[in-house]
């Protein structure tokens, strides 16, 4: 499940041509320390990564993409959906300045145009109900007007959540009730316009929401309870997601319309469930599960077409669905890889990290060995420093769990001060820090040094960080309390 982000997370598509899988990826961008786009399309171009998928139309990334060869998917968000719903003209506009000048004057392949991202999601309460059918009609008709119609497709990611079954079954698959005259509206327009039908799947989401949920079957070892479908049997909840889809859309007279899977992956911090094990386990078993061919129990044999989500962890993007947003990168924030994983692209069968990264200084923000645990101005500091940083990797069940209070309170000031590219004034929480030079990192808790920034100037995250990350600032107080 994806809120709007800036980002461009891993998306990769993949599809078996002449019994190779071609991988593509997300690549969000919602950081407050983005890699340059030159260093990024280099770590796509070298890691065999054929295709990618953006949530926007940033000029420099488009740019960067130019001459690649890499098939591209631009993005649309959702708060310009009201705009090119409601004037032809606006999306003419769109077109011509986010998808024509590329395509003729930097040789971009752009292939897709995302209307939206997950409009559809019941947590928006029914925002963008009017106004992404109506954008999508007028970026077809811009599309067309364009010369491009044939080469360049729309489509709408739209999370699972857009259709059910009533009996948990992959059979009694049917779009959402209180969407269902809109779905099909849409599906009838895709099909005529020879365009695909784009779904986010998430596994992890449900074992992330469901304490009841059964792991083994959010993975592709085999090793679940198979679920009895009528005699078909289903050992993952990959397969029964996307089948349930296919019922939907054959239930509705659209069988044959081909599926993209926008999104799928498994974070790496922030929950209990996100770690670089279960990670690993569940994208390459995911990337086995395609290359093998096989299909999914309703579709035998068919290509399965998905956007591994995602290729960089991205620090400032929202928290509220949860602090693992942050960490659904296969690379880290500075683009190394996080674990073994095969894309079946690369000599070594390994990833290869990105090259001529640039670091700050190696210096830490930490708390001073002489301060007090009890010093009241502790809760004030750590709650203003997690507010505009990253505390993410804090908590329960996250690689840096394990820290003590002085431990936590060092992580929130460095996180600060990394972010504020290491002013001097980044590091002066009242009788509390100090910098200092030698590494804090202990065990799986890294601290980090930022990359030097791209866009230049401290960034800070967005506002509602606070918010989300309460439940974080509330744990490290916690701690003070019992020490």
């Amino acid at each position: 499940m994806r809120l709007y982000h800036v980002a461009i997370g891993l998306v990769s598509l993949l599809s078996t041509v002449s019994g190779a899988v071609t991988i593509g990826a997300n690549w969000g961008t919602q950081a407050t320390h983005p890699l340059d786009p030159a260093i990024v399309v280099r770590l796509l171009r070298e890691n065999g990564i054929q295709k990618v998928k953006l949530f926007d139309a940033d000029y420099d990334t488009l740019k960067a993409l130019g001459k690649t060869g890499i098939e591209v998917m631009v993005g649309i968000p959702n708060d310009m959906l009201a705009t090119l719903a409601s004037s032809m003209k606006a999306a003419e506009k769109w077109v011509s300045k986010n998808v024509s000048a590329h395509v003729t004057s930097n040789n971009v392949n752009i292939r897709y145009v995302a209307v939206g991202n997950e409009p559809f999601l019941q947590t928006y309460n029914g925002s963008f109900l009017r106004t992404t059918f109506p954008a999508l009609q007028n970026v077809q008709s811009a599309l067309i007007k364009a010369g491009l119609g044939n080469s360049v497709k729309v489509t709408v990611p739209l999370n699972a959540d857009v259709y059910e079954s009533s009996s948990g079954l992959p059979s009694e698959g049917d779009f959402r009730a209180d969407i269902h005259d809109l779905m099909l509206a849409i599906v009838k327009f895709l099909n005529d316009a020879t365009a695909p039908f784009t779904v986010n799947i998430y596994p992890f989401i449900s074992l992330y929401s469901d304490a009841d949920f059964p792991v083994d079957y959010a993975f592709f070892d085999g090793n679940a309870n198979p679920v009895n479908d009528g005699g078909t049997s289903y050992y993952n909840m990959f397969d029964a997601n996307y089948d349930t889809l296919v019922h939907a859309l054959q239930k509705n007279g659209f069988g044959n319309l081909p599926i993209i899977v926008g999104e799928i992956g498994w974070p790496t911090d922030g929950d209990r469930n996100a770690n670089i094990e279960y990670a690993q386990r569940f994208n390459q078993g995911f990337m086995s599960h395609i290359s093998s061919g096989k299909g999914t129990p309703l579709k035998p044999n068919a290509d399965i077409n998905a956007y591994l989500f995602s290729l960089i962890d991205e620090d400032a993007k929202s928290v509220d669905p949860g602090n693992f947003e942050r960490h659904w990168g296969v690379f880290t924030f500075d683009g190394m890889p996080k674990y073994a994983f095969n894309l079946g692209t690369t000599n070594t069968g390994a990833l290869i990290p990105a090259r001529r990264v640039n670091y700050l200084e190696r210096k830490w923000c930490v708390m001073k060995p002489s301060a007090k645990l009890d010093d009241p101005q502790v809760p004030l500091s750590v709650s203003y420093a997690c507010g505009l940083a990253d505390c993410t990797r804090l908590g329960y069940g996250t690689s840096c769990g394990s820290l003590d209070s002085r431990g936590n309170i060092s992580y929130a000031f460095n996180s600060y001060f990394q972010i504020q590219n290491q002013l001097d004034d980044a590091c002066k929480f009242p009788n509390l820090s100090t910098i200092t030079k030698t590494d804090p990192s202990t065990g799986t808790c890294k601290f980090e040094v930022m990359i030097e920034p791209y866009y230049g100037g401290a960034v800070q995250a967005p506002g509602h960080a606070k918010k989300a990350l309460g439940l974080v600032v509330g744990l490290i107080l916690f701690f003070l309390k019992i020490v």
